[in-house]
């Protein structure tokens, strides 16, 4: 049930308003011509002169030759994919770290399922899911750093 605002035009402030040109966002505003042909191309054009301000400021530097015949200790991926490395070094059976990953994006589609049992939008009226997003985010977090440390402290994070 969505609920439309319509204006009140025989209110004489907003009269006024309209008669000037103004009070447009009491009703509602259309796409054309006002944000595609004027908002818009601000935007982009914003967004591409921080992207070559960067790019000036920052450059991307050029590292040290490829050696192929020289193997690094520690061999990492990127680091968004810790946790699920992490998951794959300190599981013994890599069958079960396989299937553990594969879990990961399983749970992730679970997601909209698990938020629309509750209709409260506030994180303190739906327990279960505030738990397990936090119960995931401490995981995925406590994962991710182990995966930079050595394996025999990777999983207590060398607290322990």
């Amino acid at each position: 049930m969505s609920i439309l605002k319509k204006p009140d035009l025989t209110d004489p402030i907003l009269r006024e308003k309209l008669a000037k040109g103004m009070g447009h966002n009491y009703y509602g505003e259309p796409a054309w011509p006002n944000d595609l042909l004027y908002v818009f191309p601000i935007v982009i054009a914003g967004t591409i002169a921080c992207l070559v301000g960067l790019a000036v400021l920052d450059p991307a530097l050029v590292g040290e030759p490829a050696n192929p015949f020289a193997t690094p200790l520690e061999i990492l991926p990127e680091w968004y994919l810790y946790p699920v490395f992490q998951i794959l070094r300190i599981v013994p059976n890599k069958l079960l770290g396989i299937m553990l990953q594969t879990a990961v994006p399983l749970g992730l589609m679970l997601i909209p399922f698990i938020e629309s049992v509750n209709k409260f939008q506030n994180p303190f009226r739906r327990p279960v899911a505030t738990a397990m997003f936090l119960f995931g985010t401490v995981a995925t977090l406590w994962l991710g750093i182990g995966a930079t440390f050595p394996i025999d402290t990777s999983l207590t994070l060398g607290l322990f």
